[in-house]
């Protein structure tokens, strides 16, 4: 009995299969690794969260916005395009792009070098703005010199783009392209300095600026990117002989908004200090008038209307007529006279045939050639070849400019010449008869603190003035990785998070001679630069066409190389070299004609240097009878 009870009591203590595997089940959970649980209730709360999310209602998301808050679109560059100005004074020309609209800023051209021989002018490369004319939406001009407006005709000949100019400005234009015969289909348009032209994307602010020509602007260029800042050709006067003031306090409150960019005249980048005043030369100009009893000849730049008007004002006070000479000093005192820019009394100025009329002490002429130009009317009158001033010992002739780089030799020319006659001269070394219209390094520093731009460009200048302006701009504290020393063609895009150069576009000089532009390239130039140098050689032989043989000559001619009547000997010997060689290749039967021009080039330069260490250029001419 207590045998069977105790059976019965093992047997109920003995656990059942299914809770034997519970257990088994929960002590290995227990020990499980601590990564390994959160896992597994994370799947758990993953399983329940999709339970629940299958009974609610799903959220509509559109296409195309991410649901990252921090994701931001890539802002789109504007895009600083230099064809011309860079390295170099003149042919000034920017263009400021910003995804399909382009405007240009100034079209100037360059004046020739020394080794130019017999070109007029030189232009920017256009190709660019002709590859891409559906963007262009305007020409902004910021003064009315040469160098910014010079080129402007042969850039409407690629594209009649509208222009935008101030009153002077725009005359002068004018008068351009009624020589060219563009007056009546050009889109000239007049804006007032502190007016806003408005295009697609962008817009272009006239900021009333002060030069040696009046109706000078700086541009404020309003990107969606940012703006951009163009000073055009500046110096801060306080002084200005039309009491139009720099608008100083737009450009400071356009930097306290925020200016992306800052391109800047580096002209005078290398000066310290102020620029005078140009009413300092007035102050001049009356002391030389005052009391003087010899006809005074005055000559200074054309463009410069301001010094025009100190010396018309000098002339009358001091009871002088003024008579005016050389074409572009005409045109361009008629021009400012008639927009209100040169004022002066009626019966001031005579014709420059009345000049006889007059004793000299009652006589100024206003007269080109300051810069000692070949056919200059100062030039002439100094070398006694003009046909209606000469000038004498009674004469004080002013020289009213400094000698731009590479004409020191053509003034100093002139000055001799003058004094030579027996005038008395005055020039820059002598009196203060000049100041600059560009900004020295003070009024840089001024421009660039009013401005505060984030990215600064130097422009206008050959390499040593952007450079001098570019550390002018890192003593007023722009990062110098933040000043951008471009070449012409280079492309800088801005925003206001970075800054890269990307590539770079076609630029250069096209050479303009007379009517043909672009069709004097280097190869051109340098056969010029070798005719002026050594001279030419022309070899005439007359070849019959069935036999090939050589019939007649050879017959030589030379210019600019020697003296042909004090150089016979030479000659004959020339001709008997040509000889020999013509019956070398007679024997030979070469009667391809270029073989035979080559052989006789080739046999007669090595001979001619032999005997006069002289490399002329040799032209052999072949006629077929």
């Amino acid at each position: 009995m207590e045998l069977k009870n105790s059976e019965n009591k093992r047997k109920n203590s003995v656990p059942k299969k299914e809770e034997l595997n519970s257990l088994i089940r929960k002590s290995k959970e227990k020990n499980l690794p601590t990564e390994v649980k959160k896992e597994t209730s994370l799947r758990k709360k993953d399983e329940k969260s999709a339970i629940s999310n299958t009974q609610k209602p799903r959220s509509r998301v559109k296409r195309g916005v991410s649901r990252d808050t921090n994701f931001t679109f890539k802002e789109t560059p504007v895009k600083i395009i230099p064809l011309g100005g860079l390295e170099e004074i003149g042919k000034n020309m920017t263009l400021i792009e910003y995804e399909d609209e382009i405007i240009i800023v100034d079209s100037g051209l360059e004046f020739p070098e020394d080794d130019m021989l017999g070109v007029d002018m030189v232009i920017p490369d256009m190709t660019y703005i002709e590859c891409n004319k559906q963007k262009i939406k305007g020409l902004v001009i910021t003064h009315g010199h040469e160098d910014h407006i010079g080129s402007i005709p042969y850039l409407l000949k690629i594209i009649n783009v509208p222009i935008y100019a101030t009153k002077l400005t725009i005359g002068l234009i004018r008068n351009k392209l009624e020589e060219h015969k563009l007056a009546s289909s050009a889109k000239l348009n007049i804006v007032n300095q502190g007016q806003t032209v408005k295009f697609d994307k962008m817009k272009v602010e006239f900021i009333r600026s002060c030069h040696s020509i009046p109706d000078s602007v700086m541009l404020a260029i309003h990107t969606p990117a940012g703006v951009i800042m163009h000073t055009g050709d500046f110096k801060v006067d306080y002084t200005p002989i039309d009491e139009e003031k720099m608008d100083l306090g737009r450009i400071a409150e356009l930097g306290n908004k925020g200016v992306l960019a800052l391109l800047s005249d580096s002209t005078n980048s290398e000066r310290k200090g102020f620029t005078m005043s140009e009413s300092s030369v007035g102050e001049v100009f009356e002391k030389l008038f005052a009391n003087c009893m010899k006809r005074i000849v005055v000559a200074t730049f054309a463009s410069n209307v301001h010094r025009v008007q100190q010396i018309v004002n000098s002339a009358v006070n001091n009871n002088r007529k003024v008579a005016v000479c050389g074409r572009s000093m005409i045109n361009m005192i008629k021009t400012a006279r008639e927009l209100g820019y040169i004022k002066v009394p009626e019966n001031t100025f005579i014709d420059i045939d009345m000049i006889k009329n007059y004793p000299d002490e009652r006589l100024v002429l206003i007269t080109t050639g300051s810069q000692g130009e070949t056919m200059s009317a100062l030039t002439r009158m100094a070398a006694g070849e003009h046909k209606k001033v000469e000038i004498t010992p009674n004469d004080l002739v002013i020289i009213s400019a400094t000698a731009i780089p590479g004409n020191e030799k053509l003034v100093s020319k002139v000055i001799d010449d003058l004094m030579q006659i027996g005038a008395e001269v005055v020039y820059s070394s002598l009196e203060d008869v000049h100041v600059s219209g560009h900004a020295c390094q003070e009024e840089q520093k001024l421009i660039l603190s009013l401005v505060k731009p984030k990215y600064f460009i130097p422009v206008h200048g050959e390499y040593r003035q952007l450079q001098a302006h570019s550390q002018t701009a890192r003593k007023v504290g722009i990062p110098a990785e933040n000043i951008f020393m471009l070449r012409n063609g280079r492309v800088l895009e801005l925003t206001d998070s970075e800054s890269r150069t990307v590539v770079v576009v076609q630029s250069g000089k096209i050479l303009v001679d007379g009517l043909g532009v672009g069709d004097v390239g280097t190869i051109v130039l340098r056969d010029r630069q070798h005719l002026s140098q050594d001279g030419l050689i022309i070899v005439v032989m007359t070849m019959e066409s069935a036999t090939g043989q050589i019939v007649a000559g050879p017959d030589v001619i030379t210019r600019g190389f020697v003296y042909v009547r004090e150089s016979e000997n030479l000659m004959d010997d020339v001709k008997k070299v040509i000889r020999q060689e013509i019956m070398r290749i007679e024997r030979e039967g070469i009667t391809d004609w270029g073989a035979i021009k080559a052989a006789t080039r080739d046999v007669l330069r090595e001979y001619i240097f032999q005997k006069t260490k002289r490399n002329p250029m040799i032209l052999p001419i072949l006629m077929e009878i």
